[in-house]
């Protein structure tokens, strides 16, 4: 908290804020405006409310502190910037971006709400460093809905990958060291997201789907990148590890091929290149593209390519420890606030590993991950409070609440059925 308290005029959101952070990393099975205000003590969830609705603070400013705090602790020139969206499902059409789109974490289309996040990568440590809420067409197409939603007037539609092109670049016009970028195909597909990391100069390794055309001979022919798979012989592949994965080292057959030339853009100097991945078991491909400024070596390239799943570590660890998905806010400032407070939460227990992992000394035991290190804030420095009157207080709080949201909701139906 100590890198962006500052960032609140006074000290009652300020200690509030402090309080849902706490909350978001305890042993809370739900982690909405009600449990958080129950677990810090509070006779009711106004006051957690205020702070992500009403009080004046700006959440952008505090994900740069954090952003710096993140990097001063993984910062490195070699480290690799990954980006990704991630859904989560929401009921009604209210809630800031939600409609019926595809999300990948029910694997089909659902009525849900869609962000995109940017990674950090470093050195020994992982985590996420910014979010930007995606907003369908039929969000910005309708400006009263917008309005309603918070949702500033020039805020307009932006795909997946500006998105994404916008928080790479405000990351790195900010100073965060960074070598590399990397992403899956809904990313890698994009010609202009390819030709944005280009201009920054960022070395990439982008995943694209099979039937990517891919330009050889000068950009003369274009061809299906599964098609210059099939073609290759048994001799261009190479078995390398992707990195460290939870039962090992992560090993798969590799091609290179380093002939492969821009998009019809001008020559802009760099080293274009086509990186294919097998798996030893399935015989399944990947197909990634690669840019780098200078000269670069496979094991780079590989190496970038294994670490884009730090971001779907990111995401687990975000959902399942600090309830990054079990917000019930539906403004735009809303969305934005709970969610940078989320990612400070995950970032307490990021630094947290990394710190233990860094300790020299031979425990024998496998290093403190994150989910232990939640476990033992828990033990050693959370203190929930666990009095009868408090627990019997909020019970009748709730009942209260809901009985007054149920006489709502059967009086607004009755009206809709007296309707002539």
């Amino acid at each position: 908290m100590g890198c962006f308290a500052g960032r609140f005029g006074r000290v009652e959101p300020r200690r509030v804020a402090g309080q849902l952070v706490t909350g978001l990393l305890s042993d809370l099975e739900v982690k909405t405006c009600w449990q958080l205000a129950e677990q810090a003590g509070h006779a009711q969830p106004d006051a957690m409310q205020r702070l992500l609705c009403r009080a004046v603070w700006d959440a952008d400013a505090v994900r740069d502190d954090l952003r710096q705090l993140i990097i001063a602790r993984f910062g490195g020139p070699d480290a690799v910037l990954v980006v990704d969206d991630t859904g989560d499902l929401k009921k009604g059409v209210h809630t800031v971006g939600v409609q019926r789109q595809y999300t990948g974490t029910a694997g089909r289309i659902e009525n849900s709400q869609v962000g995109v996040f940017l990674g950090y990568a470093g050195v020994d440590g992982h985590t996420l460093i910014d979010r930007r809420v995606y907003l369908p067409a039929s969000w910005t197409d309708d400006r009263d809905r917008c309005q309603t939603a918070g949702v500033p007037d020039e805020v307009g539609f932006a795909t997946k990958p500006e998105l994404a092109a916008d928080m790479i670049t405000a990351a790195l016009d900010a100073g965060v060291p960074a070598g590399w970028a990397a992403a899956d195909e809904a990313y890698g597909n994009s010609s202009v997201f390819r030709a944005g990391l280009r201009e920054h100069e960022i070395g990439y390794v982008l995943a694209v789907s099979r039937s990517h055309l891919v330009p050889l001979d000068g950009g003369k022919t274009r061809v299906r990148a599964d098609r210059v798979a099939a073609d290759l012989p048994t001799t261009a592949w190479q078995r390398r590890s992707a990195g460290a994965g939870s039962k090992g080292p992560r090993f798969y057959d590799w091609a290179w091929l380093d002939d492969v030339c821009t998009d019809a853009d001008p020559d802009d100097g760099g080293h274009h290149s086509l990186l294919i991945r097998r798996n030893t078991s399935t015989g399944e491909l990947a197909f990634y593209r690669c840019w780098t400024p200078g000269p670069a070596t496979l094991a780079q390239l590989v190496r970038v390519a294994g670490i884009r799943w730090t971001v779907e570590e990111a995401f687990q660890a975000a959902k399942g420890q600090v309830g990054l998905d079990q917000h019930q806010v539906r403004r735009w400032d809303s969305w934005h606030r709970f969610t940078t407070l989320a990612l400070a939460a995950l970032a307490v227990l990021t630094i947290c590993a990394a710190d233990a992992t860094n300790d020299s000394t031979d425990t024998g035991l496998i290093k403190l991950t994150v989910n232990e290190i939640r476990r033992l804030i828990n033990a050693c420095i959370i203190r929930p409070i666990t009095g009868l009157a408090h627990r019997l207080h909020w019970s009748d709080w709730r009942r209260q609440h809901q009985t007054r949201a149920r006489q709502a909701h059967y009086t607004r139906r009755l009206n809709l059925e007296l309707q002539p």
